[in-house]
């Protein structure tokens, strides 16, 4: 992979062998941002468990301290009350079969976040295929299938975050923007991580945390000395 010029002058800062402490590493991620837009901060964390095996599956949500720096558009699916509640609380958009239909018929995607009382998980499920590809599918562990609409508009637009394995035992998840400076990203890191470790598996076996870095969303890599 070929990189830009503001890549190759951030990564000789870095020594890419190094477990840095997880404040110097933050402070080098920012410092590697160098792109005119405000870069998200990433954390990567690969797990010695095994993403194929039921009993070794690391997932779960957790409300950021800082939030995550994005303007979160959400979608609510729901009738009656509870829409008129999601209305009150801050939704983007809200509806039932109507949306459902718009998803199905126009290829519509304009919010980043789905949630739906559970009778409409019916009507959703239809539409499985076309959002489960794009991480949209409504799902009770996320807390996005939930009575209780209001909470679940709120923590999602306070920087919500879900964290799951990939195929490759790792997770990727957004902890700030590069403006949101080394202090606050350093405490979305710590409240992320701790989550992480508390959700560890009965299953897994060996070294839990077997890496652990950080990057902006155009800049280098920086592996962190995790203690947790």
């Amino acid at each position: 992979m070929k990189h830009g010029k503001k890549y190759i002058e951030s990564a000789k800062a870095i020594e890419s062998t190094k477990l840095y402490e997880a404040e110097e590493a933050i402070a080098l991620a920012i410092d590697g941002a160098k792109a005119k837009f405000d870069e998200t901060i990433e954390l990567h964390v690969r797990l010695g468990v095994d993403p194929k095996q039921a009993d070794q599956q690391v997932r779960g949500v957790i409300v950021l301290p800082n939030g995550t720096g994005k303007d979160v558009k959400v979608l609510v699916l729901a009738k009656g009350e509870k829409a008129d509640i999601a209305k009150e609380a801050g939704a983007d958009f809200v509806g039932a079969e109507e949306m459902i239909q718009k998803i199905q018929t126009e290829n519509w995607f304009d919010y980043d976040v789905i949630i739906t009382t559970p009778d409409m998980m019916g009507l959703v499920g239809r539409i499985g295929k076309i959002l489960g590809p794009k991480g949209l599918m409504p799902n009770p562990k996320s807390g996005t299938v939930t009575m209780d609409v209001a909470k679940a508009i709120k923590d999602t637009k306070a920087g919500k975050v879900e964290y799951r394995l990939d195929k490759n035992a790792i997770i990727h998840c957004p902890i700030g923007k590069k403006s949101f400076g080394t202090e606050k990203i350093k405490e979305n890191y710590e409240a992320l991580m701790e989550a992480i470790v508390k959700a560890k598996p009965a299953a897994a076996k060996g070294l839990y945390l077997r890496s652990v870095a950080i990057a902006s969303t155009m800049g280098p890599g920086v592996k962190i000395n995790a203690k947790f």
